[in-house]
């Protein structure tokens, strides 16, 4: 069974882009538009994955990162940082807070899928 795969962003261009590459890798993809709906998601289907934005409306993605990792059943959960920013110490801050990985915006098509399966267990890629 491949992976259920949790994407929450708030462009609804780079949602469609990453609905799309998911789908087509053959990944189950779940979105949610804002934090607070992230996290309602996270709850009710226990994704594999979560890529997260992190500047959103309701809540942002450290907070969505915060409120994961202190649910005991929900910590486990990877959870990568999908952002624009891309100055220089900006990943270093984020993989400090405590996401399990860093992708930056725009996302290259020819490698998301590759980039993001490092953080999925053998068993849930389809490739």
């Amino acid at each position: 069974m491949s992976a259920r795969i949790l994407v929450i962003e708030d462009n609804p261009t780079n949602m469609e882009l990453t609905g799309y590459l998911l789908n087509a890798a053959g990944y189950t993809f779940l979105a949610a538009t804002d934090g607070a709906q992230g996290l309602e998601m996270i709850r009710r289907e226990r994704p594999d994955l979560i890529l997260c934005d992190l500047q959103m409306p309701v809540l942002d993605g450290y907070e969505v990162l915060r409120q994961l990792r202190i649910d005991a059943p929900l910590a486990s959960i990877p959870i990568v940082a999908v952002t624009a920013l891309s100055m220089p110490g900006d990943q270093r801050k984020v993989l400090q807070a405590g996401f399990d990985g860093y992708i930056s915006k725009p996302i290259d098509p020819e490698t998301f899928v590759t980039q993001l399966e490092t953080w999925l267990a053998p068993d849930k890629r389809t490739r």
